[in-house]
């Protein structure tokens, strides 16, 4: 299963309580059509049907069902950059 880092919870939290305006928010990542080696990150009001709910911390994290079996072993990280744009990258699980 997918583990956020501590960053990543609290980046995600503050992310989805500025933008959502309901506790059923999150971030959905979902398999890019186009290329499904590539993800598609937006906030979402809920999860979608058939997507796995991830919750740490206060944070919840929706997988479409490509996204949950490609990152379902690996860590979410946060970072935000020198000119202030959040950075999300993912980790092979130690």
């Amino acid at each position: 299963m997918l583990t956020l880092t501590d960053n990543a919870s609290t980046a995600v939290k503050s992310l989805t309580d500025r933008t959502v305006s309901t506790d059923t928010g999150g971030l959905r990542i979902s398999a890019a059509v186009e290329n499904p080696s590539s993800f598609n990150v937006a906030v979402a009001p809920q999860p979608e049907p058939a997507d796995e709910v991830i919750e740490s911390a206060g944070a919840r994290v929706f997988l479409d069902e490509a996204a949950s079996l490609a990152v379902g072993d690996k860590v979410l990280d946060a970072q935000v950059d020198g000119e202030g744009a959040l950075r999300f990258a993912l980790a092979d699980s130690v």
